[in-house]
Parts: structure tokens; sequence; C-alpha cells
């Protein structure tokens, strides 16, 4: 399958990586690739430039947003959540209608410092933002509740824990299990929450996880829902 990710970030990186060991093909989607390429220093948070990753990853290609989007079967939104609803204009409206747009982005607002608050909160969320603005595209939202690695390599935590899905589209959503079934999740640890107003409360899951992260010194942790027998 040909996948598109937008975002040229750690977060983007690391699914890239996943989907292209899986078998797939996989184009990462940039503003403008020429500055991409020439960046030469870590950003800052450390993240080694685009094209040192590069380097390691030969069989996937860097394009723009919108000539990524245009030549994928399904579209996962990767980039910060701030820029997210930007990067998915450059994309392009065409480029995304009727394709299933993964979305694990989270509206971090750092115009406050740290911790960062969300914008937007409670009663709207980045997913329903997304699927506003391009209604003709199967926004899911899901993985945006856990580290990257844990995203593509579920093992890393010992035992069972959850991931969850929501959109509007029924259809997507199981679109979107058997991607996290590719990537090793457990159809009994995926729990579908329904519509996307779900999205609301998955994005105000961050403010926790990110506590949570600085008090245990790792993000090798994610959440677990125990049921009763």
């Amino acid at each position: 399958m040909q996948y598109a990710v937008i975002g040229t970030g750690v977060v983007g990186r690391t699914l890239a990586a996943g989907l292209a060991a899986l078998g797939h093909e996989v184009t990462v989607g940039t503003r403008d690739v020429r500055q991409t390429l020439e960046r030469t220093e870590p950003d800052g948070y450390g993240t080694p430039p685009y094209s040192q990753w590069s380097t390691d990853h030969p069989g996937i290609r860097l394009r723009t947003f919108a000539e990524a989007a245009h030549g994928a079967e399904v579209v996962v939104n990767a980039s910060a959540g701030a820029a997210s609803l930007a990067a998915l204009t450059a994309a392009g409206a065409d480029n995304l209608a009727g394709k299933l747009l993964i979305d694990v982005a989270n509206p971090l607002d750092f115009s406050r410092g740290m911790p960062p608050t969300l914008n937007p909160v409670n009663t709207d969320s980045l997913g329903e933002q997304i699927q506003r603005a391009f209604p003709a595209a199967r926004v899911v939202k899901t993985l945006n509740t856990m580290n990257t690695a844990v995203m593509v390599d579920p093992r890393r935590v010992p035992g069972p824990h959850n991931v969850f899905v929501c959109g509007d589209d029924e259809t997507a959503r199981k679109e979107a299990a058997g991607l996290l079934a590719d990537l090793g999740w457990p159809s009994d640890w995926v729990i579908d929450l329904g519509d996307l107003t779900a999205a609301r409360g998955l994005e105000q899951i961050l403010p926790l996880w990110l506590r949570i992260w600085g008090t245990l010194g790792h993000a090798d942790f994610n959440f677990l829902v125990q049921r009763a027998r």
C-alpha cells in the first residue's frame, strides 16, 4: 500500500520507518524538500537533521506535502498539531478526498511556555477541525496517546495495553484498526470509541501523559483500561 506521512519530525520518521519495514511504499511530505535536506543541525529537541536519517532509509522518498498526498492511498498526519491544518491545506483537499487520513497529532500550545496547554480543547479537537476542513477525507484519530516508539512497537511495554480509534466513518475506523494490527497491536487491545467527538478526550490525555513521562523519566509506558470480568 502507498502511504504519505505528513511531517518530518521524530513521529513522522518513526511511523514512516515502521510502515516501510512492513513492505509498504512510503513517502514523507514536507513543505520545502530542498530546505529540509539542507538542514545540517539538530532541531530544538536534539533530533538529528532529516538528511542524516534519510541515509539510513533510502527507500523512503521525500516530496512536498501535495506530491506525497497525491500518490498515496492512506495519509498519516504526523505534523506538529499547531501546524497540521496548514500542512494538510498545502497537501491539497483534492489529494485527501476519499482517503483514509490517520491523525496522530496533538494540538499542543506552547505560547505560555512549559508545560504546553491544548488548543482547541473541551468543546472541539484537532481531529474534528481536520475533518471539517477536509470533509471528503475519512479522518480517524489514533495513536496520539503514546510515545512514537510504542506506536510501531507495542511490545516495548510489557503486558496488554490499549490503543484507541475514533472517526465518523465506521469503515475508516476498521481500516485503521487493520493498520494497527499490522503494527503489532492485537485486536483486543484496540478500543473503538466511535465518532470523532471522542478525539476531544484522546487529545486531553496528553497533559497527563506528559506529567507521567516527567515522573517516570522515560516514555516506554501506555494506558490499560482494566475491565471487570
